[in-house]
């Protein structure tokens, strides 16, 4: 039986977290697949293991550690979260979303996601990042999303606009710091599959027809939670893999986690100047 959680079991974990922290986090990040490494230039950090948290969902797959980094990072207050969780580990899509709920009931204002994506658009290669623009969200469709079940009133409205997913301001900044720093920084659009099966080369090219640029089994729900209860948001992907529209290659999950030695760098560099400007 899916599990819903109340405003009461939300502030329950938000309050375990504020009791432990010396300061109140600003903005919030969610690191995906071989890019948790990004927290480690955190300062004075507070680590908190997912499992000291009621309620909170468990990581379960290699190369999300399953902790949360507070501290300082550009003079910001940050909460990190050091790995993430996926619909295909067990979870619900509420499950995935209970993470968001208590960054909101913190008081974070502004989410920056990131996730290890494989390339749709032929012209992007392993190793480069995408801003995400807007995103496919494909397991919503079916009625897989974390805001099923009864709505919130103090955290959003029942049907939250997603025309503007990604913030736009944000996404302008992260253009004009790439450009300035010369980092490659593609833009597209970002499904989301339910995994854990990579895709097909039809499934691939069903995607570029209706015009995907990336894929993953990440990120959407946990903005769509996010734009629920205002906050802005940042998706960067990191490329991990060339599209295999032809069926000519196999990928695999040790492929995305060596490709993030080569996007860790792009990514930190961007965030870093973007926390600068904030």
């Amino acid at each position: 039986m899916e599990k819903y959680f109340t405003l009461d079991e939300i502030d329950e974990t938000s309050n375990i977290i504020r009791e432990r922290i010396k300061e109140t986090p600003q903005i919030s990040m969610i690191l995906g697949s071989g890019l948790g490494s990004l927290a480690e230039s955190v300062e004075d950090p507070t680590f908190i293991d997912y499992q000291e948290l009621p309620h909170w969902p468990v990581s379960t797959v290699i190369g999300h550690k399953g902790r949360l980094v507070i501290g300082r990072l550009e003079n910001q207050n940050v909460m990190i979260m050091q790995g993430r969780t996926h619909y295909y580990e067990g979870y619900s899509m509420t499950e995935i979303g209970f993470p968001v709920r208590v960054m909101h009931r913190l008081g974070i204002e502004t989410m920056i996601v990131t996730n290890a994506a494989g390339a749709v658009n032929p012209d992007f290669n392993p190793g480069e990042i995408m801003l995400i623009t807007d995103h496919l969200n494909i397991i919503g469709m079916v009625g897989l999303n974390p805001l099923r079940g009864a709505n919130i009133e103090e955290i959003g409205p029942r049907f939250p606009d997603m025309s503007q997913a990604y913030d736009r301001e944000l996404c302008q900044l992260a253009r004009d710091i790439a450009k300035k720093k010369n980092i490659i920084l593609h833009e597209g659009v970002y499904a989301c599959l339910a995994g854990p099966s990579f895709e097909t080369p039809a499934d691939l090219r069903f995607l570029e027809k209706v015009g995907v640029d990336a894929v993953g089994m990440s990120t959407v729900p946990e903005v769509i939670t996010a734009r629920h209860g205002g906050m802005r948001v940042l998706g960067v992907s990191g490329i991990s893999n060339k599209a295999n529209l032809d069926g000519s290659t196999i990928t695999t999950h040790e492929e995305v986690l060596e490709a993030g030695d080569k996007i860790v760098p792009q990514l930190l560099s961007l965030i870093q100047n973007l926390l600068k400007q904030l």
